[in-house]
């Protein structure tokens, strides 16, 4: 993996971090999802008459990833309307990459360094260690974030088998933000119109900054993916925790206690060994 790539997924993971925190930081976090679904279908909707469509081929994919992407929107605003961020950012990006690893070695035939596989396991291990950290009452958005890490490795692999058989990688991305943000912004229309409007009249702008933070963060990983293998553009993605832990104690002042630090450690190191690979 060059320079470039990996510093340029770091920024995607920068960027994913702020986005959910916009969420968890909303007053109303389905209304938040939506209004940043939307802004991110809105900002596809500027772009993709300047792009080519993607092939053929991937039309499929970008069905079905669109499917995923609406069930994990939901689902993180679920999550976090139950419980910190802390807790459960670390679990839904966490599991992940070890779903993500095991499917694209045995299913589509990847194959991955040494290196690459003890990154892969140093950054699990430190994100779980992190999601493990005692959090009274909150047990029920833990299996939300445990059923939302299903989802996540699902899109990633569907993605990453799409976005190579696209030939546009913008484009591709572009599609599943479009898509995406119609039924889950129809659906705030069609239950709460008033207090949807109402809402992203006051809120647009934490809007616009989620709605392209999303686009942005995830367009950069399919990028990455046609050039690294998936699994390791997935891992390295997930160093999001490191930036998620440090907002989630300053900016939404949520308890950061030692145990975190030291898995956020782990984390860091585990990206410096994927590096390797």
């Amino acid at each position: 993996m060059s320079v470039d790539v990996f510093a340029i997924i770091l920024f995607g993971a920068l960027l994913h971090a702020t986005w959910n925190a916009v969420v968890k930081g909303g007053v109303d976090t389905l209304l938040t999802t939506c209004m940043i679904a939307a802004s991110a279908s809105l900002i596809a909707l500027v772009a993709v008459p300047f792009l080519p469509l993607p092939a053929k081929e991937s039309w499929p994919f970008i069905g079905a990833s669109v499917v995923f992407q609406v069930v994990y929107f939901v689902l993180v605003a679920s999550t976090y309307r139950i419980a910190d961020m802390s807790q459960t950012y670390p679990i839904m990006r966490g599991t992940a990459p070890l779903l993500v690893a095991t499917v694209s070695v045995f299913a589509l035939s990847e194959t991955l360094s040494v290196f690459a596989w003890l990154g892969i396991a140093v950054i699990s291990l430190g994100i779980l260690s992190m999601a493990v950290a005692p959090s009274a009452g909150q047990r029920k958005g833990l299996v939300l974030a445990l059923i939302n890490a299903g989802v996540i490795a699902g899109y990633t692999l569907i993605d990453g088998v799409g976005v190579r058989k696209s030939g546009a990688p913008a484009a591709y991305t572009l599609w599943i933000f479009l898509l995406t943000g119609i039924p889950l912004a129809a659906w705030a229309l069609a239950t709460r119109r008033g207090e949807f409007c109402r809402y992203v009249g006051r809120y647009w702008r934490p809007g616009i900054i989620g709605g392209f933070g999303t686009v942005a963060s995830y367009g950069l990983a399919l990028w990455a993916m046609t050039s690294a293998p998936i699994a390791t553009v997935s891992a390295l993605r997930e160093t999001s925790i490191l930036f998620g832990v440090v907002i989630s104690a300053s900016v939404l002042k949520e308890q950061l206690t030692r145990i975190r630090i030291v898995a956020a450690c782990v984390i860091a190191a585990g990206a410096m060994v994927l590096r390797l690979g």
